[in-house]
């Protein structure tokens, strides 16, 4: 089974020529031509009793569907069939990214940056003392901040105190008609409309 699984992801991209009896330089028209006729003499219908030619005709259907496709047959070419897996995995334009950035010298790049910024250290000590930490962990929703929370009493007092201090009565009711208005305009007081 991992003989079969190794060879199910290889990197050489000869395995599906191989099937259709074809080299890598082979053409569009080749591949047709080939995958007809051994079709044809593998078909399950033609070889009713035997479970082979099932087998091999599965093996030919797989080949003619990758290298029938133009983008697929470059990412075989390049990648082999390991190539293809990542192509189901993340995309066939996701390709490149992920060989160059699985390359020895890109992991390397990444860790020697990382130690040479202290980048690795830094992230792990914000993550602690914003999440873990009690004095820079965020508050839940419906938390409220201990020192921004004023009692009512207290506020009704400093309305009271402010009051005293300023002698003004302030105004606790809308005014109702236009003469109010200008009443209210020449006692000094404040209107919005």
């Amino acid at each position: 089974m991992t003989e079969q699984r190794q060879r199910a992801l290889s990197t050489s991209g000869e395995a599906l020529y191989q099937v259709l009896g074809l080299d890598k330089n082979c053409t569009h028209d080749d591949i047709k031509k080939s995958y007809r006729k051994l079709a044809l003499k593998y078909h399950p219908d033609k070889n009713p009793e035997n479970p082979e030619a099932a087998e091999k005709f599965k093996e030919l259907n797989n080949a003619h569907a990758v290298l029938s496709d133009v983008t697929k047959r470059n990412i075989y070419d390049k990648y082999g069939s390991l190539g293809l897996y990542v192509s189901q995995q993340f995309g066939e334009e996701n390709v490149n990214t992920y060989f160059m950035l699985s390359s020895w010298w890109a992991k390397g790049l990444f860790a020697i940056c990382g130690l040479l910024t202290g980048c690795y250290f830094c992230c792990c000590l914000c993550c602690c003392f914003n999440c873990c930490c009690g004095k820079c962990k965020p508050r839940t929703p419906g938390e409220e901040d201990p020192e921004c929370y004023v009692s009512p009493e207290d506020l009704e007092e400093q309305i009271r105190t402010d009051v005293e201090r300023d002698g003004d009565t302030p105004v606790v009711h809308q005014p109702t008609n236009a003469s109010e208005k200008t009443q209210l305009i020449g006692d000094g007081h404040r209107t919005y409309t």
